[in-house]
């Protein structure tokens, strides 16, 4: 099912999400403050245009972004590629909390308008004296990730460019615990972007839907979903060294359609990337959770669906 057809069918009411969104930015100071700092962003290249742009070429928007949102370039055809992505989440409520899955994936764009991703999944877990999570320390292979990816919507006539993203995949590990579990689930998006100032200034914009469903080891499956949206802006400071920020919003439900509300999350952060070569990239971003709140809670931050902090690191070489 596409991601416009889920979000025609959804119960959620859109209006009613970008109310609540637009409550919280009003009422958190730090938000305001990495606004401020976008706009900041925005404004500096707005200045670059008036300087000397000779040296700063087109440049891919892929991973600009620092990839928890991903711009909608999809490559040149016949392009391959390897990839290490790490996604990690830090810190719980109490406690201490690490688990990070990184992604080795090989990467090909058969067309201009089509790419492919695939291959396993490695996770690690430091869980001690968290509530509700079992102590653990260890690592292994999880599981089995693929990504394909369509160019909806060229940039030219349009300001904005969109790809349509679908990864299914498979976990033997349980994310946010480590526990041995039977995990399927379907990450889609829009992946959308905007050249500001050409070849300096970029705007990017996700919106998330992912359903999983979950086996346990006692043969009971549990079934839920995340929904999210996000925008970024990334800033080429010097030839091919881009930095930025990054804003995203996500709710939790338990089922595949958003069938019971269980918490929300704000996160905010940094973002770099550096294209070391003409054929090797690193991209990263940080985050931490500014905002939510958990169904049934009273502190602030909803931190039993997600990490207070969360980090990527992306390498990819082309060959």
């Amino acid at each position: 099912m596409s991601t416009l057809l889920v979000l025609k069918l959804s119960p959620v009411r859109w209006p009613a999400i970008c109310k609540h969104v637009m409550s919280i930015l009003r009422k958190s100071c730090r938000l305001r403050i990495c606004l401020g700092a976008m706009v900041l962003i925005a404004a500096g290249g707005a200045a670059a245009e008036a300087e000397d742009d000779s040296a700063f070429h087109e440049i891919e928007t892929k991973y600009i972004f620092g990839n928890f949102t991903v711009g909608s370039a999809t490559g040149i055809e016949g392009e391959k590629a390897f990839e290490s992505e790490t996604q990690a989440g830090f810190d719980k409520r109490f406690g201490r909390y690490r688990a990070a899955t990184t992604e080795l994936e090989f990467e090909y764009t058969p067309t201009q308008f089509m790419q492919i991703e695939a291959g396993p999944t490695v996770s690690g877990y430091n869980i001690h004296d968290v509530p509700g999570l079992n102590d653990l320390n260890m690592a292994g292979v999880n599981g089995f990730e693929s990504d394909f990816r369509f160019l909806m919507l060229e940039r030219g006539p349009s300001p904005f460019a969109v790809t349509v993203s679908v990864e299914p995949e498979f976990h033997r590990l349980d994310e946010t615990s480590g526990a041995k579990v039977s995990n399927f689930g379907l990450e889609t998006r829009l992946e959308g972007d905007a050249e500001l100032v050409k070849n300096r200034l970029f705007y990017g914009f996700n919106v998330l839907y992912e359903p999983e469903t979950t086996q346990s080891v006692d043969g009971s499956w549990d079934r839920e979903s995340t929904l999210g949206v996000s925008s970024a802006l990334a800033f080429q400071i010097i030839p091919y060294v881009v930095v930025g920020v990054d804003l995203w919003y996500l709710r939790h439900y338990e089922g595949v359609a958003f069938n019971s509300f269980t918490g929300d999350a704000v996160y905010l952060g940094p973002t770099f990337y550096w294209q070391l070569a003409p054929k090797v990239l690193m991209s990263a971003s940080w985050q931490a959770q500014i905002a939510g709140h958990e169904v049934g809670v009273v502190p602030a931050l909803d931190l039993t669906d997600f990490s207070r902090q969360r980090a990527m690191l992306l390498l990819e070489f082309e060959f």
